[in-house]
């Protein structure tokens, strides 16, 4: 039985975060997460993908900043169960909880804080007949390394965000990009989409609109797509990899058989308050929750988990007044033990 103050399910930016802000109070924390290392999407899906929107960063990559938020909690020693899932909850005498994870590992806390972001998620695949024969052949539909892409022939579709700044982003990598959308139109920043059409001008992205791919060629590696334009014969493009990026579905997986309240996939929080969910002592924070006026940015789910902490902590120290110290003038490392001591600190991992 692994014991803590606050159980995050959810090792991403904002379940890593929490561990700072409850640090800070002097409130242990241990994390759950399906992917066998912390960082959530930004680690597993778009490492070297760039996020502009994290104060004080014009510009960080995914995986630069989860490698800065694992320091930054360093000093606080967090426990972490890696490549399991947490599967089901069970609610104590004393109103505590006890998770148990699909492995079998339990874990004994008073506070539950569900950080899961978007939960378990998978593509959604175009309806391309066996495109699944070509799936790591040349068929990819997340960009973890974009080195792989060095001099290829790249045939991207889609026309939201991330079919624009991978596009973008190819651009200065690739030997050729195409992009491929069904309309004129593109969903995604207004910014994006112009330098994409700046590109095209400078023919560095071959921008085809409005088309599809209805097919893939080649014998086991993808060799070609088939694009159909409206009222166009089909015809085949060379390339060596098609990346279609039409979102993920996003699934809660066991945490919606908790008894939670559910909207649309997403977890009901009072966000008047502290972010808790209609059971007393389990909270949902960042991506993973709903209500008025939610917007889902990590620095969104950031401001959740530190009020969600202050909140854990009067719920696990009823007796106590906290009374907030800035951090520029208390320090971090002060909270426990030296600053020498502190950078000796390592994470534990588990599991």
């Amino acid at each position: 039985m692994i014991k803590t103050d606050i159980l995050i399910i959810g090792a991403g930016p904002t379940g890593l975060f929490t561990v700072f802000e409850a640090g800070l109070l002097k409130l242990k924390c241990h994390l759950i997460d399906a992917l066998p290392q912390p960082g959530g999407q930004c680690a597993e899906i778009y490492p070297k993908k760039p996020i502009y929107d994290i104060p004080a960063y014009p510009e960080v990559l995914a995986g630069d900043l989860i490698d800065n938020l694992m320091e930054q909690i360093k000093a606080f020693e967090p426990g972490f169960t890696l490549g399991e899932r947490a599967e089901t909850i069970e609610k104590q005498d004393d109103g505590s909880f006890v998770v148990t994870t699909n492995k079998g590992t339990k874990h004994h806390a008073p506070v539950v804080a569900i950080a899961g972001g978007l939960g378990s998620f998978e593509p959604r695949k175009p309806p391309i007949q066996g495109i699944e024969n070509y799936e790591d052949r040349g068929v990819e539909y997340m960009i973890k390394d974009p080195e792989i892409y060095r001099e290829k022939k790249v045939v991207i579709a889609g026309g939201g965000d991330s079919a624009l700044d991978w596009s973008i982003y190819l651009a200065n990598v690739a030997g050729e990009v195409n992009l491929i959308h069904r309309r004129n139109e593109f969903r995604g920043a207004l910014d994006s989409v112009e330098k994409v059409e700046e590109l095209s001008k400078l023919g560095r992205i071959n921008l085809i609109t409005p088309a599809e791919v209805i097919g893939i060629k080649g014998k086991g590696k993808v060799r070609g797509v088939e694009i159909k334009r409206q009222s166009e014969e089909p015809y085949i493009l060379e390339c060596d990899h098609f990346i279609p990026l039409f979102g993920l579905a996003p699934k809660l997986g066991p945490i919606a058989n908790w008894g939670l309240e559910i909207e649309k996939n997403a977890i009901k929080v009072n966000n008047a308050l502290d972010y808790q969910t209609n059971i007393p002592g389990i909270y949902a924070i960042g991506d993973v929750n709903t209500y008025p006026g939610k917007l889902k940015l990590i620095l969104c789910g950031f401001h959740e988990a530190t009020l969600m902490c202050q909140s854990a902590y009067q719920r696990i120290h009823p007796d106590k007044k906290y009374v907030m110290k800035y951090t520029t003038v208390s320090g971090v490392s002060g909270f426990d033990g030296s600053r020498k001591e502190a950078e000796k600190a390592v994470v534990k991992k588990i599991g």
